[in-house]
């Protein structure tokens, strides 16, 4: 309470009783995988296509980073973040490693990269006279060998002129770079002498060797997928390209569980979102089955599987091919989420981009993987190719579907973020009240919106903080408890129409 000291009118502010809780985002994907070029290992927000060419470069044959982001961005999505894998794990400063450099004179030369497997070797560069007899003091000649041959002569002086050295290399030279060492001082003639450089090969988009742990990465290094864990809005994870790597045998089936074993602890660790899985390559339906209960064999509420791969044009290689699908399913989450909210399952959608389906599912096939867990996407005449499942990889029944784990990913942050305010406040009735009509405000609007089921607010949550839920002995240690219950609507995953004969006519309608 203010204290007045004279007479007068004074005008207060108060703050209102119940604070409103803004519902976050739910639909922003995270994309792990090799691009043409861009920063590794860097956790990147890219809005649309062009923002992602403009950072990343175009589609990389038999690479599926780039056609997974274009499906997600064409079947809906908006926002995402990219991480780039495959090259040296130094939280995205420059690509590929530094070129080894010597000084000569009062000049750096440092060999160029060039692309992978075009010829890297050792450069020399050695400063000679320039022909002619008594040439002026300024002039010389640099003379750029490579294995033991001159490949470039560059006539060229310290003036600052057309000819100045610097110009001069920087602008015809495909093997050296040059700049002065120091700054500010007086150019000078360098001395006769030679150095041997050693060329590097750039990064190429997919490295030789790789590893799960170069997808898995390290959250202090804030490398691989690790690093996802300091971006609170992603809400799915999704690797696209760990299958680009099995398909080149760059590494081995267990591989690709580990990876996927990892991608699941790192959304259940975080538990705001979900990890959008792909099968191996080239499965039947039966295989499929298999990987999933026996090889793969996850049980998660925080992760999906779809099946089977989509086939879509690449322009990288100007033909249809096939690719994973998560990258398309993400896009489909998010149109869902966009149109109807994240309460509704994001099924019965269209696959934007698909041309045709690595396997045509019969729908037998379909009975076999809809129980455990399998979300197949299937082609249906007339109605074009469409996401046709929406459960989890959990075997709770509770999580099966995969709207009620992502609608309670949705509100239990909202309710973090909202609630902020709570901590520190006298631990009091009135605090419980605040809470109670703030929470119940919220959950309200998702109940209109149809997320919650019920035919009034009262069937579909609960909020209870009050005496109950806070003893003298939690409040003593400074808790305060509140108890939210809600109810989720489900999909109609079964829809039923029972037929039955009868006699008509008008004598049953008289009686």
């Amino acid at each position: 309470m203010p204290t007045y000291y004279s007479p007068g009118v004074y005008v207060e502010e108060v703050e209102a009783g119940a604070r409103p809780i803004e519902g976050v985002g739910t639909a922003v994907a995270a994309f792990v995988g090799f691009a043409a070029e861009g920063p590794f290992n860097t956790p990147t927000l890219v809005s649309n296509w062009s923002q992602y060419t403009q950072i990343f470069g175009d589609f990389v044959r038999d690479c599926y980073l780039g056609q997974s982001v274009y499906g997600y961005f064409l079947n809906g999505g908006s926002n995402c973040y990219i991480v780039r894998i495959g090259g040296p794990r130094d939280n995205g400063s420059a690509p590929g490693p530094k070129s080894p450099q010597a000084v000569l004179g009062g000049y750096r030369f440092a060999a160029k990269q060039v692309q992978a497997g075009r010829g890297a070797g050792d450069i020399t560069v050695e400063v000679a006279e320039p022909g002619g007899e008594n040439p002026p003091e300024d002039r010389f000649t640099v003379l750029v060998k490579q294995h033991g041959k001159v490949v470039e002569t560059h006539n060229v002086t310290t003036k600052r002129t057309k000819d100045n050295v610097v110009t001069v290399v920087q602008e015809k030279s495909s093997l050296v770079t040059v700049e002065e060492a120091g700054s500010g001082a007086v150019a000078v003639k360098p001395d006769r002498g030679s150095v041997t450089l050693q060329q590097e090969p750039e990064t190429a988009p997919v490295p030789k060797k790789v590893a799960a742990v170069d997808y898995v990465g390290d959250v202090s290094d804030r490398t691989g997928f690790g690093g996802l864990e300091a971006v609170d809005e992603v809400t799915m994870v999704a690797v696209p390209d760990l299958m680009s790597a099995y398909r080149r045998e760059l590494i081995s089936l267990e591989d690709v569980k580990t990876v996927q074993l990892a991608m699941i602890a790192h959304c259940e660790l975080m538990g705001d979102r979900m990890a959008v899985l792909d099968p191996p390559p080239g499965l039947s339906p039966q295989q499929v089955k298999d990987w999933r209960t026996v090889e793969a064999g996850y049980d998660s509420k925080y992760a999906a599987l779809y099946y089977p791969w989509v086939k879509v044009f690449d322009p990288a290689c100007n033909d249809n091919v096939f690719i994973p699908p998560s990258g398309y399913m993400a896009g489909v989450w998010a149109r869902t989420d966009g149109a109807r909210g994240v309460h509704k399952a994001p099924a019965n959608e269209v696959v934007r981009g698909a041309v045709t389906l690595e396997t045509q599912l019969t729908k037998a096939e379909h009975d076999l993987l809809n129980p455990i867990g399998v979300n197949c996407v299937r082609s249906f005449p007339g109605r074009g190719i469409r996401v046709w499942g929406a459960r989890t990889l959990s075997s709770d029944p509770a999580w099966r579907y995969l709207n009620v784990r992502r609608l309670f990913n949705y509100l239990e942050e909202s309710i973090l973020n909202g609630t902020q305010w709570v901590v520190f406040e006298p631990n009091d009735d009135a605090l419980w009240a605040r809470i109670r009509r703030t929470i119940s405000a919220f959950l309200v609007n998702e109940w209109r919106k149809g997320a919650l089921f019920g035919l009034t607010p009262d069937e579909a949550f609960y909020v209870r903080c009050d005496r109950e839920t806070n003893p003298a002995e939690s409040i003593d240690i400074g808790q305060v408890v509140c108890e939210v219950g809600v109810a989720p609507v489900k999909p109609a995953e079964f829809v039923i129409f029972r037929l039955a004969q009868f006699s008509g006519g008008t004598s049953l309608v008289n009686e």
